[in-house]
């Protein structure tokens, strides 16, 4: 597996992700996905969605404000909980937060004795709604998209005519003014999940906790290609935690946050260790009882088979964007010796590549060459991320094409373009990614093959 630096040096060079307002200096926690960054985060978000929403007939979306009226984040305990132990250095004057100062020794400056007792740092981001920026205007960015859905449970439940068990599914921005970031993309200030919170009968909800851990440790194995070796599921109970897979010895006690009885968390194996990479939070009715109270609307469900009255526990697999970007570049960097020379080639899976094919001209002083190679791009467009390309040789295109993980190139030629030419056959050179194999194919038939193939 590549290191931190790596992934990092690729991601800029080849326009994955780029450091927000870099020009003045960068901002910390907030970054910009470039042209093959954005593609990679939207091709995740579609296979998320497809999964979580397309496929399944007990799940629907939605898409919440980002500004809720303050009264859901008092209701959702976060104006008052929502927060981190933060420490100063006295010397160097940098913040920490607490359990990242491991010892009596600052971690920037290194003197011992330093630190400040702890306090506790609220992480919502504040704004105003309106003209006049005093306290009853005060308004908060969202932490989390999920109360965007509980607040919102009652108006699905009655426009979709669903019963419990269903599920409400949202992605979108959140917000957190996280004392320290780090690790890339892995920890930001902005940052965007997916989640959904699937509504069961009271006393079904671990049954349904076990299920959706399966589901979801599933789907992140077939759709990243991940190893089995470099996944797990943190298991948080209140009085333990144990670990289901690699490194069960390698665990630290965590509880459950207030909201839940018991999380699977799920780990991939970075660089730096564990993380987590989804939480799957059986959260009870914590969330729907608490909305209820503070906004005095029923927020109840009367079930028509029991014939009982209830407010509906809750389970949610809740992920982020940009640490699943990541997860895909580590799980799928590759770095090999071809002819003496090292190839860098990112094998992601096809579904997820940013680039589907790129089109590469022999010859680009051939004008007849170029005119094929435009019109067969145009062709394929329609159907999948199609690109042209004829800034270096032959060679250096295939490098640059592996390096961005597109599964597939196809060269035109002299004999692809130019009747006049002896050897002349209208087909063109198909090289698979991962195989580096090359065949010849029909310039008719290069739609077809590529999407039966991407398919496959």
């Amino acid at each position: 597996m590549p290191d931190m630096e790596t992934i990092v040096s690729l991601c800029k060079r080849r326009g994955f992700v780029f450091q927000g307002s870099e020009i003045y200096g960068g901002i910390g926690g907030f970054w910009d996905y470039g042209p093959l960054g954005v593609e990679l985060k939207n091709n995740i978000k579609r296979a998320w969605w497809k999964a979580m929403v397309q496929d399944r007939d007990d799940v629907v979306g939605i898409d919440s404000a980002i500004i809720m009226n303050p009264n859901a984040w008092v209701a959702s305990g976060h104006v008052a909980t929502f927060s981190d132990p933060l420490v100063e250095c006295k010397n160097c004057h940098k913040r920490f937060r607490e359990d990242q100062v491991p010892g009596e020794a600052c971690p920037n400056c290194g003197n011992k004795g330093t630190m400040t007792e702890a306090r506790q740092f609220n992480l919502l981001f504040k704004t105003h709604v309106g003209p006049v920026e005093d306290d009853a205007a005060v308004a908060y960015l969202r932490p989390e998209t999920a109360q965007g859905i509980f607040v919102n449970f009652e108006n699905v439940r009655e426009s979709m005519r669903k019963k419990i068990p269903f599920g409400i599914a949202q992605i979108g921005k959140s917000f957190r003014n996280e004392i320290i970031t780090g690790n890339f993309i892995f920890r930001d200030r902005e940052f965007e999940q997916m989640e959904m919170e699937f509504f069961c009968q009271p006393g079904t909800e671990d049954d349904w906790h076990d299920k959706w851990r399966d589901w979801r440790v599933n789907w992140w194995q077939r759709t990243f290609n991940i190893d089995d070796n470099n996944i797990r599921v943190k298991v948080i109970r209140r009085d333990a935690t144990t670990i289901m897979g690699p490194d069960p010895d390698d665990v630290k006690a965590e509880k459950p946050p207030h909201y839940s009885k018991g999380n699977y968390d799920i780990e991939y194996r970075f660089p730096m260790g564990w993380s987590e990479i989804e939480g799957i939070a059986s959260r009870t009715d914590w969330d729907l009882s608490a909305h209820q109270k503070l906004s005095g609307k029923s927020l109840s469900y009367f079930d028509d088979e029991t014939k009982e009255s209830y407010i509906p526990y809750v389970v949610e697999p809740a992920m982020g964007v940009d640490r699943a970007v990541l997860v895909a570049l580590f799980e799928n960097y590759k770095e090999e010796q071809v002819r003496n020379e090292k190839r860098i080639v990112l094998q992601l899976p096809k579904m997820l590549a940013p680039i589907k094919v790129a089109v590469l001209p022999l010859a680009r002083n051939r004008p007849e060459i170029v005119d094929v190679a435009k019109k067969l791009v145009a062709d394929l467009k329609p159907h999948m991320m199609a690109m042209y390309d004829d800034s270096a040789s032959i060679g250096r295109l295939y490098r640059r094409q592996d390096e961005i993980g597109t599964p597939f190139c196809v060269t035109v030629d002299h004999q692809s373009a130019l009747p006049s030419d002896e050897k002349y056959d209208g087909r063109v050179t198909l090289r698979d990614r991962d195989s580096m194999e090359q065949v010849r194919v029909s310039l008719d038939q290069v739609k077809d093959v590529l999407i039966s193939r991407l398919v496959g």
